[in-house]
């Protein structure tokens, strides 16, 4: 675990606000090894892990598959989490203050899960989805309950153009009075995408304005590919 923490402490935040104030989004390059991605996609099929899994074809949230942790987390994503949330509650913190919006979040994330428990959200969101031939997911966000951390990660498990072809991850931002403008990002194997779960404040001559962002995943031409999906707030269910 010591690894991962020094990785995620030598990052330079502060470059990495200044994207996500710009775009809505950053790329954070090789933060999990090739044998730490290995492990995680082992344990896909141990089923002790995790609380939930969804089929996309039944909801119409497109084609795959993903499964959602139950607590206690594996060591490697508790500590990914944890390590995380207090560099990014201060850009959350900044974009509702700008929006005007009356939140406000902690800068310790166990702080953060017990304001979650308060409201009824108890369920963890983490979660680990596999995309096969023909696979996508639809635009969507990633709410879980009327308390929710405006920023989240995915973690890329498999190597794009090696282990799979196509499976580009999608954001949209519906700007107001305008059309939506699409963003297609392809991090490697190891990468972590940070990214807004619903929106990122923008500037106009009238002061901050809220641009809605959505994100989802287009279709996968050919192998499997898979991620791991950390997202900050609890679920109700």
């Amino acid at each position: 675990m010591t690894d991962i923490i020094k990785k995620i402490g030598s990052i330079d935040w502060h470059n990495i606000t200044e994207e996500m104030h710009q775009n809505g989004y950053a790329v954070l390059p090789g933060i999990l090894s090739d044998n730490e991605c290995e492990i995680l996609k082992s344990g896909y099929d141990d089923n002790s892990r995790y609380r939930k899994t969804v089929v996309m074809a039944r909801h119409r949230f497109g084609l795959g598959e993903y499964k959602y942790f139950d607590y206690p987390l594996p060591d490697l994503i508790r500590e990914i989490r944890t390590s995380v949330y207090p560099y990014l509650a201060p850009i959350a913190n900044s974009w509702f203050k700008a929006l005007h919006i009356n939140t406000s979040f902690p800068s310790d994330h166990t702080d953060f899960l017990q304001q979650c428990n308060a409201h009824g959200q108890q369920k963890a969101t983490v979660l680990i989805l596999k995309y096969g031939e023909g696979g996508f997911n639809t635009l969507h966000q990633d709410l879980y309950g009327d308390l929710y951390f405006p920023i989240q990660i995915v973690l890329m498990l498999s190597e794009p153009d090696q282990d799979f072809t196509g499976g580009e991850f999608v954001l949209t931002q519906q700007i107001p009075r305008a059309q939506s403008k699409a963003v297609v990002l392809k991090p490697k194997k190891g990468d972590a995408l940070i990214f807004t779960t619903n929106f990122k404040p923008e500037k106009g001559t009238k002061g901050y304005y809220r641009v809605n962002m959505k994100h989802g995943v287009s279709e996968v031409r050919k192998g499997n590919r898979y991620a791991l999906g950390i997202i900050f707030h609890d679920a109700t269910n």
